[in-house]
This record gives structure tokens, sequence and C-alpha cells, in this order.
């Protein structure tokens, strides 16, 4: 029988906000409609609408900025920032609990989004200006399997999920990580932290034209349903592997 720490805790899952599972439902029952919804072809207009109006009033200088704060969402660099911290938060508590955040976040991440990509299989408005170069009516649908997936990866916004998921898992690193240097973070910056990239990120998105509105709907839904998965978790009361020794203390202040 393998064996596990002596560390022991409450492990219960911890609190989130809005409290109870209800809120979860709701957002699984919104990314489940808002899909149905543009399988049968509805929110087509709106799409095209809001496409159209950041066509048209996109200039080259609000264009770069739009890019340049569109880097907030880049998922890779924000994993590699969170793995990161994680190490360092490691290093400093001498606990491998800092890790699991990261490391959690980028196997829901891996497994949701990405499938959920090539299975609703929908090309970005910019797929009419560039290859495959659809008809604009063609570039709306979902499930245009017949498209290479490189084409059709456009919902929803991983963009938008990634960084609710990843500056979710950010600010859970940044108070223990604080501490450790003598100082505690104000409640209100981490909720900047959560809040303001992400919404940067959704506005940026649909301005330049790499996602349509619903697909980013569609990936604030999703990062907000995975936000709250992760946050439940009781990072310092899981049971790890008795040969981490003392690596498997509880990290302070990481739940």
């Amino acid at each position: 029988m393998r064996q596990t720490s002596g560390v022991r805790g409450d492990l219960r899952l911890r609190p989130v906000r809005p409290a109870g599972w209800w809120f979860d439902g709701l957002l699984l029952a919104a990314v489940v409609a808002l899909t149905v919804a543009l399988a049968s072809g509805h929110l087509f207009g709106l799409d095209r609408a809001v496409a159209d109006w950041s066509d048209e009033n996109r200039p080259a200088a609000a264009r770069w900025v739009a890019m340049t704060l569109n880097l907030l969402g880049q998922g890779t660099p924000l994993t590699l920032l969170a793995a990161g911290l994680g190490v360092l938060l490691a290093w400093r508590l001498r606990s491998v609990r800092p890790l699991l955040p990261p490391v959690a976040g980028f196997v829901l991440t891996f497994f949701t989004i990405g499938p959920l990509k090539v299975w609703t299989a929908r090309p970005a408005p910019s797929a009419s200006v560039k290859e495959p170069f659809l008809s604009p009516e063609q570039t709306l649908p979902l499930f245009q399997h017949d498209l290479p997936v490189r084409f059709a990866q456009s919902y929803p916004s991983g963009h938008v999920a990634n960084s609710i998921v990843w500056y979710g898992v950010l600010a859970l690193l940044l108070a223990p990580l604080v501490r450790t240097l003598g100082r505690t973070v104000p409640p209100r910056l981490v909720t900047v932290v959560r809040v303001v990239p992400p919404a940067v990120v959704f506005c940026t998105t649909v301005y330049l034209g790499w996602h349509w509105l619903t697909d980013s709907v569609a990936g604030l839904l999703l990062g907000l349903l995975l936000d709250r998965l992760l946050h439940r978790v009781p990072w310092n009361s899981l049971p790890l592997p008795a040969r981490l020794h003392g690596w498997a203390r509880p990290a302070e202040h990481l739940d």
C-alpha cells in the first residue's frame, strides 16, 4: 500500500463566492445554452455587428495599444509565470504545495479549453480576410470540421478563459509569497489582479477581431467555472506521498 504523508487537515472544500454549487451549475448551463444557440444559427447577427463595428473603428494607434494589452492573456507566458512563482514559493516555504495550483490549472485548461475548441470548430472573424479566406457568412457557424484545425479554433476564447484561470492562480500564490517577505497583500490588490487583466483581455480580443463576441462570453463563463473549481481545493490538506517528508508541510496562507 502506498503511504502518504502524515499531514492531515480539513479536507472539506473551501468556500467561494457566491457560495454553493448553484452558481457553478448556472455557469455550465449558460455555456451549454450559448453553444446550442450558436449551433442553431442564433446570435450570428450580434457577432457580425460587433465585429463590423470593431473593423470600422480600429485606427492604427488603437490597434497597437489593444494588441499590447492583449498580451496579458497569453496562456504560455501566464503558465510559466505561475509555475515560476510556485517554484519560488515552494523553495522559500520548503513545501511542494505551492506547486499544486499551477499544475492543477494547467491540467484543467489543457483538458477543457483545447478540446472544446477542436470540437466546436469555429473560425475567427479574421478568417474572411486571411487564410482560409472564407466568405463572411462562412466564418460564423460552429462545427466546421472540414476546415484544418488551425483555422477553426475560435470558440471558446482561450485568451479569456486562460486569463481568468491563471490570474486566479497568481492571486492565490501572491499572498503567501509576499508574506515570506514580511508584508501583506491588500485584498483590493488581489481583486485587481483577478479582475482587471481578464476584463482587458475580453475587450481587446473582441475589438481586434480575433474572436467573436460570443467566443469571449463563452471563454468568460468557462474561465469562471474553472476558477471556482481551483479555489475550492484545500491545497494544504491534500494527502501527499510520504517520501516527500518535510516538503509535504502546509504552505502558510495558501488556502
